[in-house]
């Protein structure tokens, strides 16, 4: 045994000890870690014949990148819809990695981790209200589980035109209808050969919306004229979390021929909030389902989930066969989702949900939506635009003209006490406020209110 390896399993229990503790300490003192930092590193990109050990790989990890790594996983980082890691969530996370089982197949030929993957989903789908005929499966993120989603739409229009897209290619025009939808879903259509540009774009409603115009929709589908078609739509959009009117959407369902897919990343967990489920009223009629965990759920990133009703067509699009590749009587999850090697990715999930439950999931949505309209009362009170309605937790704000809000963001991020995204909506540039960490308190939001007040006024003034 190569003698790092032989010193690394003598001393693994004080490997361990090291790095526990020095992940205590960061997260005891994440409130106080800068959101930004100017700090960069020069590059070592020549590898050490003989390996230093773990010990001193450590020690240069803790030398060179430790104290320059940011807060992105704490309480006043607002620039994206990122929750930190609940503490079950870590704890899934590392019992992840320790026994570093790959989902491989079910009924323990090679692990049974296949079968907590199992288990997750029914939770999830319990959890979400969903009927128990969807099929899941673990993938990275959103972008991944869009491009399975669009990639098991893509073979259903092949069915519907006689082809096995999966075997024989794409072949003709793939008709898509939606109206807002996210960059990952147009990267999946061009990752799939459909194209990015290749969509028609429905009318928004009138007002501050994002939405689908129902009637537009409609006029758009009778214009095919029976075409398949796959619709793209949004369970809560990017910036101002608008929802599509699904319940609408699910009667045109009942009328027309075509697959339904539901961008839901972050705004399917409104449904743990009896104040807003009603916003994905109808969304059980979906053929799929885009959620990523990672987002609302508050555990690690690598935690995207796709749901498909298509059994066939799941199957077709992503299973594989080989002489080496096991097979028994319940369904492979590796089988419905593009990779074949990764980790257990539902072991955090998993932990996640069992520890919060319905009512900590609630608590905590609830408690952020809160504070998104705490956001906005305060900002509009000092002064300035808000942009949206605030639906959930997104919040969107307007210093003024584009190079002011600019000039305010870039003051914010500088500072460090929080961090703020921008973005461009409805032509008019604006500071992006996303509400979703677990560890989110009152005074965070104020402390944060009080950056972004006092770099506005020293630009604006």
């Amino acid at each position: 045994m190569n003698e790092h390896l032989k010193n690394d399993l003598v001393q693994l229990d004080i490997l361990l000890d090291k790095v526990k503790l020095q992940g205590l300490e960061y997260l005891k003192k994440i409130e106080s870690r800068q959101t930004s930092t100017k700090n960069t590193i020069e590059q070592n990109v020549i590898l050490n014949e003989k390996g230093i050990g773990t010990i001193e790989a450590l020690q240069q990890f803790n030398g060179r990148f430790e104290p320059i790594i940011v807060s992105t996983s704490g309480p006043r980082y607002w620039g994206f819809v990122v929750g930190g890691s609940t503490p079950a969530s870590i704890v899934g996370d590392w019992l992840t990695s320790i026994y570093d089982q790959n989902p491989f197949a079910t009924k323990g030929q090679g692990d049974i981790s296949a079968l907590i993957e199992l288990e997750t989903i029914q939770l999830l789908l319990n959890l979400f209200e969903l009927p128990n005929d969807y099929f899941g499966g673990f993938v990275t993120g959103a972008t991944m589980s869009n491009f399975t989603c669009l990639a098991v739409a893509r073979q259903w229009i092949g069915k519907e035109l006689g082809k096995d897209f999966a075997k024989e290619g794409v072949a003709g025009n793939i008709k898509i209808l939606t109206a807002t939808p996210h960059s990952s879903a147009l990267k999946s259509l061009s990752m799939l050969g459909i194209g990015s540009n290749n969509f028609s774009g429905v009318k928004l409603q009138e007002g501050n919306k994002e939405s689908i115009d129902i009637n537009d929709l409609e006029e758009r589908i009778k214009q095919l004229n029976d075409e398949p078609f796959i619709l793209i739509s949004s369970g809560g959009t990017v910036n101002t979390v608008d929802f599509d009117n699904l319940k609408a959407i699910a009667k045109l369902k009942e009328k027309y021929n075509f697959w339904w897919h539901i961008d839901a990343a972050f705004g399917a967990f409104a449904i743990c909030s009896d104040n807003h489920k009603h916003l994905l009223s109808g969304w059980e009629f979906a053929d799929s389902i885009t959620v990523d965990c990672h987002k609302w759920l508050n555990v690690p990133y690598d935690s995207g989930v796709v749901f498909v009703r298509d059994e066939e067509a799941l199957s077709a699009s992503m299973s594989t066969i080989a002489a080496y590749i096991p097979t028994g009587s319940l369904r492979e999850p590796f089988q419905f989702v593009p990779e074949m090697s990764r980790q257990a990715r539902a072991i955090p999930v998993w932990a996640a949900l069992k520890s919060l439950g319905k009512k900590g999931l609630a608590d905590m949505i609830d408690k952020n939506c809160r504070q998104a309209v705490q956001f906005a009362d305060a900002l509009t009170a000092a002064g300035y635009t808000v942009l949206n309605d605030v639906i959930l937790n997104q919040v969107l704000v307007s210093f003024g003209d584009a190079a002011t809000t600019i000039q305010v963001i870039k003051k914010v991020q500088e500072e460090g006490i929080c961090w703020c995204g921008g973005t461009v909506w409805q032509n008019k540039t604006a500071m992006r406020i996303s509400v979703s960490s677990w560890s989110t308190s009152d005074e965070d939001v104020q402390k944060s209110l009080h950056s972004i007040i006092k770099q506005a006024k020293s630009i604006v003034e």
